[in-house]
């Protein structure tokens, strides 16, 4: 595929070497550049896909639009799937109001990225520190109905949504943990250090002790 002599020029200082840090610098100098974007989306590999999704224009967010990077992203292994969709979440859909309220249609999307997005954004906005959203108590009452016929990428987003829930509102906490001991998701799991284990009933209490709740 033939590049454009900036699309070339930004490729050129990615490598094996390069680091989520080095590339929010690139982010950073080259700002806002959908152009560039789909172009670096297109080389087809993971760090310039990563970097595509820092400079892309959120106002050309659409469900289509997600559908085709979805569709991308299938190409890639798991854990690169799942950081570019996270990735993706964090730095541009959480950042505007029609994105958002795309994010909040996909409960039962058929994308099973889609779907690991709402649970996470979901945990997300426990984790930011807000006031607890009012659905707190539909949401487990889901989690615990469908989180072992999930898949594995959505299943630890909504895992990872009971965790917080468990952390941020006590009266759901004992709940939240006998959750995770029912379905032992997790359990055993080794983690590097200075990180906190999946396994709810560690998970929780481990987080909730950081914060004095």
């Amino acid at each position: 595929m033939k590049f454009s002599s900036k699309a070339e020029s930004v490729l050129d200082q990615i490598n094996t070497k390069t680091k989520l840090g080095d590339l929010r610098k690139i982010a950073k100098d080259i700002k806002k550049d959908h152009e560039l974007a789909m172009e670096l989306w297109s080389a087809k590999s993971f760090l310039p896909r990563l970097l595509a999704i820092l400079i892309m224009d959120n106002k050309c967010i659409s469900q289509d639009f997600v559908n085709a990077l979805d569709r991308d992203m299938q190409t890639h292994p798991l854990d690169e799937r799942n950081q570019l969709m996270d990735w993706f979440m964090a730095n541009q859909l959480a950042k505007d109001k029609k994105a958002i309220a795309l994010i909040e249609s996909w409960e039962n999307s058929h994308s099973k990225l889609q779907r690991r997005i709402f649970w996470y954004y979901q945990a997300r906005l426990r984790w930011m520190g807000q006031t607890p959203p009012a659905n707190t108590p539909e949401l487990l009452a889901k989690i615990e109905a469908n989180i072992t016929n999930e898949a594995p990428e959505v299943q630890w987003a909504m895992n990872f949504t009971a965790g917080w829930i468990g952390i941020h509102d006590k009266q759901y906490r004992n709940r939240c943990i006998a959750l995770g001991e029912q379905t032992g998701l997790y359990k055993g799991e080794m983690v590097s250090k200075g990180c906190t284990p999946s396994y709810l009933p560690e998970f929780i209490v481990i987080e909730s002790n950081k914060r004095n709740l």
